[in-house]
């Protein structure tokens, strides 16, 4: 009988349990990240995979960029949406993110394996973007093909329709 029970408990404590949705992410070269090259003296960012990175006002679109942190609880709450949005803008609109403010290098790294990043991501441990992007987290820019900011959505992405609006309406691309 005892067993009965836990056999019970076990099925009611799995079957409340949510589904599993985790994606694997990889940390993956910025050599992708659409980018004037001869532009220089801004604020420069190394990889995520530890390559050479960007020089931010070099950067050229139509870009989607979010600014996100492995200790930002909201961050992590856009990246399903961020991940659906990358697998149909492919082609049409890059995206890239920036890590901000790390305690550790891997605080950055374990965050995009954990949650199926699979975009290039640009590395600020100290702070630096914060002149070209400003304060807070989340935040997420539209870079127009001159490298223009064309618009920018403070805080979280609250859904995979809220950021196909909006990066139509910035940078009027089709997703």
């Amino acid at each position: 009988m005892r067993r009965a029970w836990i056999v019970i408990a076990l099925l009611l404590l799995t079957a409340c349990s949510p589904s599993s949705s985790y994606v694997k992410g990889e940390v993956v070269s910025c050599d992708s990240i659409p980018q004037d090259k001869s532009f220089t003296g801004g604020v420069k960012m190394d990889c995520l995979d530890r390559s050479e990175g960007a020089q931010l006002g070099g950067l050229r679109g139509p870009m989607v960029v979010n600014v996100w942190g492995s200790w930002c609880g909201p961050c992590k709450e856009e990246m399903p949406y961020l991940r659906s949005f990358y697998e149909k803008a492919k082609g049409k609109v890059a995206l890239i993110g920036v890590d901000v403010e790390e305690a550790t290098f891997d605080d950055g790294r374990q965050f995009v394996e954990r949650n199926g990043i699979t975009w290039p991501n640009l590395y600020d441990p100290d702070g630096r973007s914060r002149k070209y992007f400003g304060m807070g987290v989340p935040v997420t820019w539209f870079i127009a093909a001159d490298g223009s900011v064309a618009g920018k959505k403070i805080g979280v992405i609250k859904n995979e329709a809220e950021l196909i609006t909006l990066t139509e309406k910035y940078l009027g691309v089709r997703v």
